[in-house]
């Protein structure tokens, strides 16, 4: 499968997770819709794009009819979807358009992502409100550690609860629909983080009981890079904002983030693209096969290593986080060095993390990935840690 990408043969990329790869029939979609854009650059962004202009010659604007294909992908209506950069863009729409009081609080876990948690607490200090943090475990041992947490964080004060669908760093799948059941029954409002979900799991936005669904189209979905979604529940939608205020103001949801000012779409445009070569290729096979490396891989370096499983193999989707031997390396500072032997010296790509005084290996396994680079990862890996 590996010719399909523009990856370097060279290098061995287990990194899949932290930007995506775009295969290169979606790259040729992309650049033929840049082509015919700037062959007539006003027609194609002020009257093709979006409704705004009122002067459309198509029955549907070239970016609500990507946005039904993509919604259809993950069980949702058009209208109730829009394109922003990424899953960060997302989270700070929501986060901007929230009538936050002081003495109000918002809810992350331990397990939320860093730009995720430097949004919130960014817009919790503006408004003089509090950014409450969840500890959860890390290894994990039952997704019901996660629910009972979130419910038992809960207070009166809690104005949102921000909760991951699949963890950054620590490559779980948390219970997204149970944490937002309970959180409903607060009357708390959710903005599930799904950054890695479109594409690796089975999503379905609408029956997980969510507020607000953002992720990444240009992950596990092969889209271009810069191509995201914002889910939001038709009742949430009227206060609802971009954070590029621009032209579609007063004008609705959709209108609104349709347009926030001159940018390429083409990311937006070529995402069904992306779909379509996964349902051809079999979505479902593709899922259960990056899944199955995933967990073999994390039994494979677990047993060689000596090391414990992080989760049980409900809890991991198509990347799974490890621990590397205690003795190798606890700082961020030894991280960066492992990470950089590992590319420079070894020609293999993988993200090297540190967690509480330990470092940590996340494999992300795509279908141009095989069990061979796991084993080569392995030794690589034994290889640059004693030089540490």
């Amino acid at each position: 499968m590996l010719r399909h990408w523009l990856l370097d043969p060279a290098i061995t990329y287990l990194n899949h997770g932290t930007v995506g790869a775009t295969p290169t029939s979606v790259l040729a979609v992309q650049q033929a819709l840049r082509e015919e854009m700037e062959r007539q650059p006003a027609r194609f962004l002020l009257r093709e794009l979006s409704a705004l202009s009122g002067q459309s010659p198509r029955a549907v604007p070239r970016l609500r009819e990507a946005a039904d294909a993509v919604a259809r992908f993950v069980g949702a209506r058009g209208s109730d979807l829009v394109f922003v950069d990424n899953a960060t863009t997302g989270v700070n729409a929501v986060l901007c358009s929230l009538d936050l009081r002081p003495g109000d609080e918002i809810l992350i876990t331990s397990l939320a992502y860093g730009a995720v948690v430097n949004a919130a607490r960014y817009w919790a200090e503006r408004a003089r409100a509090r950014l409450l943090t969840v500890e959860l475990p890390f290894p994990l041992r039952h997704p019901a550690q996660i629910v009972s947490a979130v419910a038992e964080a809960l207070t009166p004060r809690t104005r949102l609860a921000i909760l991951d669908h699949i963890t950054s760093e620590t490559a779980l799948v948390l219970p997204l629909a149970e944490m937002a059941a309970v959180c409903r029954s607060a009357g708390v409002p959710v903005l599930a983080d799904g950054a890695h979900a479109p594409g690796a799991i089975p999503l379905d936005i609408p029956s997980l009981g969510v507020d607000y669904y953002t992720g990444n189209l240009h992950k596990w979905a092969l889209a271009p890079k810069g191509c995201g979604i914002l889910w939001v529940a038709p009742e949430r939608q009227p206060d609802l904002h971009p954070p590029v205020i621009s032209w579609g103001l007063g004008q609705g949801f959709t209108q609104e983030f349709d347009w926030v000012g001159t940018k390429d779409p083409t990311p937006y445009l070529a995402a069904p693209a992306a779909l379509d070569l996964m349902r051809e290729w079999g979505l479902e096979a593709m899922q259960t096969y990056n899944h199955r490396l995933a967990w073999e891989a994390a039994q494979v370096l677990s047993s060689r290593w000596g090391t414990d499983l992080p989760a049980p193999e409900v809890m991991l989707g198509c990347m799974a986080t490890l621990p590397l031997p205690l003795s190798r390396g606890k700082t961020r500072e030894e991280a960066a060095r492992l990470q950089y032997a590992l590319l420079y010296e070894h020609r293999l790509e993988a993200p090297i993390l540190c967690r509480d005084e330990r470092l940590w290996v996340r494999v992300s396994a795509q279908v141009y990935n095989e069990i061979e680079d796991i084993e080569r990862l392995a030794e690589a890996l034994e290889s640059a840690l004693h030089m540490l």
